[in-house]
């Protein structure tokens, strides 16, 4: 059975049983109702019998005689003739009068006149009125027992005035009573049923036709496959109302407490709002992190039910991308040195295999003196680091082959060596591609230049290009992949946002320090705090390991 269905059960037992508990208490207030009206009836009739002066006079005169009254007389005397015509016309069971020693001086039945009555009567001839039910001659009923005092103004009680009603008669409105009773009972119960109906019916609204065994499973499957997973996912109703959010969703997003909390209230960018509802499968970057958004639609039963998202982390993954693309920088570096080297040595075998030994010689001495590749770099020979020198020059070889010439800026000074390579390396290697792809878009000449600086363990750089420069340099840093424009050359939507989070990390930054002139394009900053050795620790610049090789590239 469903569970919809059981609850339609339960509640329509809990209805009756609640609407027979109702009904009975009705019933019971009735039924006492009947018998408070029954009782005050004949107390009143008693009232009004005692009080009639005839009554009182002719009382007062039978408990005067000392004798028992003749019952024939009494048979045909006017108390009787009296109470005959009260009982017929109030459709009492009867009006009994009798004197102060209990005799019945009018009475329904003529043959019980003369005698002493059934029941007791003290209260009367004590003065207190008595309302009870009681069983008499005539059965059961609801009788009232009033004292009659005599006409002088002794007051003194001098017999009663006893007024009954059957209970039967007392009871010929509980029919009526029990209808409208049932009539309610069934009214309730309909209306019950109706409401009963109608909860079912939006219980499986809301909760798409899913039993509750459907969805403790669906709790527990959102707890161990959801809750466990790296990538977070975040579910959004058609209100756009945050329904389900993971922990790692939350934390990928930068959000606290975002159930149950409409999507537009918890101060996302515009465009990770539009991603979380249409997706980003070309990679988003928000928080700090480059985040690919898979969105799809959720329906059930041909209802729409909202929106869910997968947030998929690829910070680390692209960042590692980076470092790789910089650690093949250096890998072509020393591929070109190896090349270059084979070349001089197979020179010198061949100066000494034809005897030039004097050739051989000066040869050897100019190598000795200049290094062994020639980058053809301008301003190399400022920089104190070889690995930041043969980096910048496999970069200087790859911008020559499209037509880009890289130089270093006259006011480089770079003293220390790097001790942090691979971040650093990344951003740099990131913001020169960046530039030659500039460049080699705009007009003659085609150039960067890059200025490297350093303050004690801090790298500071600048990067130049003669390309077209920025249009809107506030969205470099954030648009996607597919936009297109001049823009788009200084990055793909990700390497900018990612050598912004390397050098965030390490509590620098990259921006645009102009977007560009008359006089040349973008030229973009990187501060990168600690990544250098002291100042002087690998000696002078001129003692430097690599110095006369660096000076012999720059020439």
């Amino acid at each position: 059975m469903r569970f919809s269905t059981r609850v339609l059960l339960l509640q329509l037992a809990t209805q009756a049983c609640v609407v027979a508990v109702c009904s009975a208490v009705f019933l019971w207030f009735g039924v006492q109702q009947l018998q408070a009206e029954a009782e005050s009836s004949a107390l009143n009739i008693a009232r009004t019998v005692a009080e009639s002066p005839e009554v009182r006079d002719l009382v007062a005169a039978y408990s005067a005689d000392p004798g028992t009254p003749d019952a024939a007389d009494l048979r045909d005397g006017p108390l009787q003739a009296y109470a005959v015509d009260v009982t017929s016309r109030t459709d009492g069971l009867f009006v009994v009068i009798t004197d102060d020693h209990g005799i019945r001086l009018a009475h329904p039945n003529p043959d019980r006149l003369g005698e002493v009555v059934s029941t007791s009567f003290d209260d009367a001839l004590a003065g207190r009125e008595v309302v009870t039910w009681e069983t008499g001659t005539l059965g059961e009923s609801a009788r009232a027992k009033v004292p009659v005092y005599a006409p002088d103004s002794s007051g003194r009680p001098l017999g009663e005035v006893s007024v009954g009603f059957e209970r039967a008669s007392v009871f010929d409105d509980l029919p009526s009573v029990i209808i409208a009773a049932a009539i309610t009972l069934l009214l309730a119960l309909g209306l019950g049923t109706i409401a009963a109906l109608l909860i079912r019916r939006r219980l499986e609204r809301v909760t798409v036709g899913v039993q509750p065994e459907e969805l403790v499973a669906l709790v527990q499957t959102q707890a161990a496959v959801l809750e466990d997973s790296d990538d977070g996912v975040i579910a959004i109703d058609p209100e756009g109302v945050v329904r389900v959010c993971t922990r790692a969703a939350a934390r990928l997003l930068a959000i606290d407490d975002p159930v149950g909390r409409p999507l537009a209230s918890l101060g996302l960018p515009k465009e990770v709002e539009d991603a979380l509802i249409a997706g980003a499968p070309d990679g988003l970057s928000t928080a700090g992190r480059i985040l690919y958004v898979d969105s799809r639609p959720v329906h059930r039963g041909g209802r729409l039910l909202g929106t869910s998202a997968v947030l998929r982390d690829r910070t680390d993954l692209l960042a590692l991308s980076e470092r790789l693309d910089s650690v093949r920088s250096l890998s072509d570096a020393l591929r070109v040195q190896r090349h270059e080297f084979a070349n001089r040595l197979h020179t010198l075998a061949g100066l000494l295999d034809a005897g030039r030994d004097d050739e051989a010689r000066r040869f050897v001495d100019e190598l000795t003196d200049r290094g062994s590749v020639a980058y053809r770099v301008e301003g190399l020979d400022q920089l104190a680091d070889p690995l930041v020198a043969s980096f910048l020059g496999s970069k200087a070889i790859a911008a020559r082959e499209r037509g880009v010439e890289l130089r270093v800026g006259e006011t480089s000074l770079l003293r220390s060596q790097l001790i942090e390579l691979e971040d650093t390396l990344a951003v740099l290697g990131n913001l020169i591609d960046n530039a030659v792809t500039a460049a080699a878009a705009g007009a003659e000449p085609r150039w960067v230049e890059v200025t490297l600086l350093d303050d004690h363990d801090e790298l500071v750089v600048t990067v130049a290009d003669s390309g077209r420069g920025l249009a809107d340099e506030s969205a470099v840093f954030s648009r996607p992949p597919a936009e297109e424009g001049p823009d788009a050359i200084h990055g793909h939507g990700i390497g900018l946002p990612l050598s912004r989070e390397f050098a965030r990390r390490r509590g620098g930054d990259v921006w645009v320090v102009e977007p560009g002139g008359a006089q040349h394009g973008a030229v973009f900053g990187v501060r990168m705090p600690g990544v250098l050795g002291a100042s002087g620790a690998f000696g002078d610049a001129a003692d430097a390991p690599g110095a006369e090789h660096e000076r012999g590239a720059g020439r």
